[in-house]
């Protein structure tokens, strides 16, 4: 019953660091874009522009680069599973060996870590030297296709919020909505974040304010010296 009501949230590793780096992503490059544009052009079809094509452009960058990235560690494993395979099937008694000092070296005592290793070898031998050598499982196996479209999309939700703004907010206080609007979303993402990942809130939000506070400061001051530039 108590391993039943466990809460582990290690199975999520996969699925919420690429949601948590979209969304994160899209929302702060985003608006560190409009607010670089709003700062040195008043248009407000300009800034609309800006915020689309950071979007478009932001998301399927993401997406391509988070497929291009776990397809690599997909290959890595691939190749140490088959070497493994065939290693299995030549040396079988050194591989038994090789996995049994594994057991020893967490602590089991000799006898029982080659008991273990027999035993795990016996119902599914590549499994086990998966598991337990290369460190490779379900939770922690690559899936590029599921990381790129969680990558994509959250991103996509992300850079939502600084384009409606760029859309509904007064032109002459475009820099001032989009930060605030920004800072108030990402401490929510943090806080979700954290929640979901189950560490602390607070440290999460503290952390995320900052570097969005920081990147949104620089792009701002930077599109301001170039407005001041070209006027």
């Amino acid at each position: 019953m108590h391993h039943q009501q466990e809460k582990h949230y290690v199975n999520r590793v996969g699925w919420l660091r690429a949601a948590v780096l979209g969304a994160n992503d899209g929302l702060l490059s985003t608006t560190s874009i409009v607010i670089g544009v709003a700062a040195a052009e008043s248009q407000r079809n300009t800034i609309i522009l800006a915020a689309l094509a950071g979007m478009i452009a932001g998301a399927l960058s993401m997406a391509a680069g988070e497929y291009v990235s776990v397809s690599s560690q997909e290959d890595t494993e691939k190749a140490d599973l088959l070497r493994e395979k065939r290693e299995l099937e030549e040396m079988p008694e050194m591989e038994l060996k090789e996995l049994a000092k594994i057991y020893e070296e967490r602590g089991v005592s000799k006898e029982t870590a080659m008991q273990v290793a027999v035993e795990l070898s016996e119902h599914n031998a590549l499994e086990a030297h998966a598991r337990d050598e290369l460190g490779i499982n379900e939770i922690s196996q690559a899936r590029p296709l599921q990381a790129a479209i969680a990558s994509l999309a959250s991103f996509a939700v992300g850079a939502m919020l600084p384009f409606l703004v760029s859309l509904l907010a007064p032109i002459d206080q475009m820099v001032y909505f989009q930060y605030g609007f920004s800072i108030i979303f990402l401490m929510i993402l943090g806080a979700v974040s954290a929640k979901t990942g189950g560490s602390k809130i607070g440290i999460a939000v503290a952390r995320i304010c900052f570097w969005g506070t920081a990147a949104m400061g620089i792009t701002a001051l930077i599109g301001h010296l170039f407005g001041v530039t070209v006027s």
